[in-house]
């Protein structure tokens, strides 16, 4: 009998034990999972500094190419390209179309040449052997061939779009730098002499 009364009280501490034991484990099971939800969130945020990161570096291209553009007088909205099989853009034909329209022509081997024209109006007077189109209100887009079969011209017509920086910038001569103003001398103080180039004490 006293031994039986012994061990009772250990009985009775030993499911005490193994439910603290449990309740350890239970309380370390969720912290990988807490750590582990990081790098999701580091992931999604280097996701959206890369998406605008890739904005950023798009933005310099279209301003390099609205630059190009207005240094040869041309305005950039009336910039448009087309595509038509067997045809190449032609880079020396690039240039101003009245005020500040956009001038392109397209070649073939064969010797067809494929003429486009971009300017401010209306396509309602277009002329007689010419494709027009109107992409935008008050702009007028005319499509003109030198051995060109119609189709070809009517579907080079309906290819028409503005051109992306990649497709238009390598084209472009380089922007115009500014030079600095030049510097002249001293003028005298009485009369109408010439500037005073010399170098300060030269003798």
């Amino acid at each position: 009998m006293i031994r039986a009364a012994r061990a009772l009280p250990l009985l009775l501490v030993l499911p005490a034990l193994l439910t603290a034991c449990g309740t350890e484990k239970a309380r370390s099971g969720p912290e990988p999972a807490a750590s582990g939800s990081r790098p999701a969130a580091s992931a999604s945020g280097q996701a959206a500094a890369g998406s605008s990161q890739e904005s950023a570096s798009a933005a310099p291209g279209q301003a390099e190419m609205g630059e190009r553009l207005r240094a040869l007088g041309i305005a950039p909205e009336l910039v448009y390209v087309t595509e038509a099989p067997g045809f190449t853009l032609a880079q020396q034909s690039i240039g101003v179309n009245g005020d500040d329209g956009f001038s392109v022509a397209y070649w073939a081997k064969n010797g067809a040449i494929l003429h486009l024209y971009a300017e401010r109006g209306s396509a309602a007077d277009c002329p007689r052997d010419h494709v027009c189109r109107a992409p935008a209100k008050g702009q007028v887009v005319r499509l003109y061939g030198e051995k060109v079969a119609p189709d070809v011209l009517r579907r080079a017509a309906d290819a028409l779009h503005r051109p992306t920086p990649g497709e238009l910038v390598p084209l472009l001569p380089s922007p115009r730098t500014a030079t600095a103003p030049v510097q002249r001398g001293d003028l005298p103080p009485n009369g109408d002499g010439a500037p005073d180039n010399s170098v300060p004490g030269s003798s």
